[in-house]
């Protein structure tokens, strides 16, 4: 390790003994896969928070990832910095050469006389046999993340924190086509200029400016065939959105989430037409005592959305080794419009949260929340309770939830009303000394049950995930078969896939074989195979992948899910559907990517095709295309939309 008076320098050398035939990795993207790749990473706490790190990480192709880690609970993988890093294959392993700039770091620099001191780990994957090593020494069951272990670095001489403001303007053309039944086109194009700024206040303090804030470059969402009685939570993928995103109360579970950035810029719930941000702020403060986070987005109106305001302020005070208590509101005004003719209205939640650790192996965690709406002034109330205890040869668990009739987070997500789950479980590790090809051998079992809040006596469904087989080979190819004796009580209007189930109470058993071969192969596979009874019908689910990386540089992938449902329902139905994705990458080096995807759900008629290209021509700046393509074809009414966007970004380091 070295420094100077802009960059700390680390150097390592990764031995393999059989050298580049030893290497495997996916992909020379950023962000890439750390857990298909080699990889060599750093985890610095600059602040000593013990609870918070940041990770750089390269693989032997020099392509970076950087991420957030907090308190080994959440991590946050769209957190980027201005860094560098030049690798160096060799027939006895590979070189790692990393420059992370001081400005990239937040740090108090320390008073005349005063030592400094940073947390550090170093953390090492060697993807072939999937063998981690970290120093210094970390229970096998945590994380390189877990800072309570972390070695201290001295004797830095940094340079005194300055003014440091991250500018990013953009500037955007998008054209999109809309004919439906064979009518006019729709025809539509604008251009668009933006931005974001960051300002480090200080090495505690950051503040996040966004104007006529833009997201064109953000993943497509999947198609999903639900059959469940449940929503489904669909991830964040926009950056602005999902940076700092694990400071919020309720960032690691997708059940209960008080506060979800998915509502904002959108003219309706999850998955509508996006509407227009007009600006927005982001605030986040963090040293060893405490950490204050809030956030203000002001969306625009639109032809179907009245103009609404989005805030959220957190509060979080960190205790004793490893534990925190914290609170969080939310407020959403959506303002009145005469255009519309809608009224004023309000949505407020108000959150508690916290974590405990008693030891290292054992984690508490909690949440209660409440909700009012003020369209019918009514008040709600969710929580969540965790305890799980993990050590090298044993997983002992219990999770529960609730949610009331109405609670109601209009700035976040529920999984079903008037509802409580309750899981405890685990699983024995047993490791092989004896059998070189197997890693571990994991056997246990969990208890799903859910039943009313209102009425707790009302049963609503549970089930036994008995697994008898999970086995981890040395790879890190997995099998598991698990057998679920499922309960099932049905009294609300229930139609999975358009099939209306008769209410009444069902008892049916369902098998699971699931299967992953080395996901870092240059061909890898995987297959999943659930079959069985299905309320008063049956059900067979097959799905598959396949995967061909020749090199890292290439990638063309094709999944499939195939349900098939017989006799099921009222009207004792048959269906099939058939969900097909096909996906391609291609990679000139690190900077220069083109990503594709066509994917068909039978049973809305639907394909999509998404293609992204992206040049990233200096740090952090890149020029985007993007073009999507959606056919649908459902009761005779065909629509298509087509969409090509092109985006230049600029970020300039102050």
């Amino acid at each position: 390790m070295l420094f100077d008076q802009k960059n700390l320098y680390v150097g390592a050398f990764c031995k393999d003994s059989t050298g580049k035939k030893g290497i495997r990795a996916q992909d020379i993207r950023r962000d890439f896969n750390n857990r298909e790749s080699d990889n060599f990473a750093i985890q610095l706490d600059t602040q000593n928070l013990k609870q918070y790190c940041v990770s750089f990480q390269t693989s032997p192709f020099g392509n970076q990832l950087d991420l957030q880690n907090f308190n080994d609970n959440n991590t946050d993988f769209d957190w980027n910095a201005l860094w560098s890093v030049r690798t160096h294959q060799t027939d006895s392993g590979y070189y790692a050469e990393f420059a992370i700039p001081f400005k990239s770091l937040r740090y108090e620099r320390p008073k005349k006389g005063d030592s400094l001191e940073w947390g550090i780990t170093f953390s090492r994957l060697a993807r072939k046999d999937f063998e981690q090593t970290v120093f210094p020494a970390i229970p096998q069951s945590l994380s390189p993340y877990r800072m309570t272990y972390a070695a201290k670095l001295k004797g830095l001489e940094v340079p005194k924190p300055s003014a440091n403001i991250r500018v990013d303007p953009y500037v955007l053309y998008q054209f999109e086509r809309e004919l439906t039944d064979g009518g006019t086109p729709d025809i539509d194009d604008a251009l668009k200029i933006g931005g974001e700024i960051k300002w480090a206040i200080n090495p505690q303090s950051v503040l996040d400016l966004t104007v006529n804030t833009d997201f064109a470059q953000a993943e497509v969402d999947r198609a999903v065939n639900n059959l469940g009685r449940f929503n489904i939570f669909f991830p964040e993928r926009r950056q602005f959105f999902l940076e700092n995103s694990g400071i919020w109360a309720g960032s690691s579970n997708n059940r209960i989430v008080p506060f979800f950035t998915r509502p904002i810029g959108l003219q309706g719930d999850f998955n509508a037409t996006p509407a227009p941000i007009n600006f927005g702020s982001r605030f986040t403060m963090r040293n060893e005592k405490e950490a204050v986070a809030g956030l203000f987005i002001n969306q625009a109106e639109t032809a179907n959305s009245a103009p609404a305001n989005f805030a959220v302020g957190r509060y979080l005070r960190n205790y004793g080794k490893e534990n925190n208590i914290g609170v969080m509101m939310t407020h959403r005004l959506d303002e009145q419009s005469v255009a519309l003719g809608t009224q004023q209205q309000n949505n407020t939640t108000l959150t508690m949260d916290g974590l405990i650790r008693p030891k290292s192996e054992w984690t508490i965690s909690y949440m209660v929340s409440s909700s009012r709406d003020n369209s019918n002034d009514s008040l709600g109330l969710a929580g969540t309770f965790f305890s799980g205890y993990s050590s090298n040869k044993f997983y002992l668990g219990w999770a529960s939830n609730f949610v009331s009739e109405k609670y109601n987070p209009e700035m976040g997500f529920v999984y079903q009303n008037n509802v409580a789950y309750h899981s405890p479980g685990g699983y024995l590790i047993w490791r092989s000394k004896n059998i070189p090809w197997i890693r571990r051998f994991d056997s246990g079992m969990f208890v799903n049950f859910y039943h009313d809040v209102t009425q707790p006596q009302n049963f609503q469904q549970a089930d036994l995930y008995i697994f008898p087989v999970y086995l981890i080979f040395t790879n890190g190819s997995f099998l598991e078969y698990a057998i679920i004796p499922t309960w099932q009580n049905i009294n609300f209007n229930f139609a999975p896939l358009g099939i209306d189930i008769e209410q009444a109470r069902y008892h049916y058993t369902r098998q699971q074989i699931r299967i992953y071969l080395d996901q870092s192969a240059k061909l890898s596979a995987s297959g999943f195979v659930d079959w069985g009874d299905f309320y008063d019908g049956q059900r067979l689910t097959l799905s598959g992948g396949i995967r061909y990386a020749p090199i890292p540089h290439i990638a063309v992938s094709a999944n499939h899910e195939f349900n098939n449902l017989q006799n099921l329902g009222a009207m004792e139905s048959n269906l099939i559907t058939n969900l097909t994705t096909i996906g391609t990458r291609f990679a000139l080096n690190p900077r220069l990517q083109l990503t594709a995807f066509y994917q068909y759900n039978s049973f809305d008629k639907t394909g999509r095709v998404n293609v992204r290209g992206s040049w990233k021509y200096r740090p952090l700046s890149f020029i985007y295309l993007v073009f999507n393509d959606t056919q649908t074809d459902l009761l005779d009414a065909r629509y298509a939309q087509q969409q090509f966007i092109s985006k230049l970004t600029f970020v300039k380091q102050f």
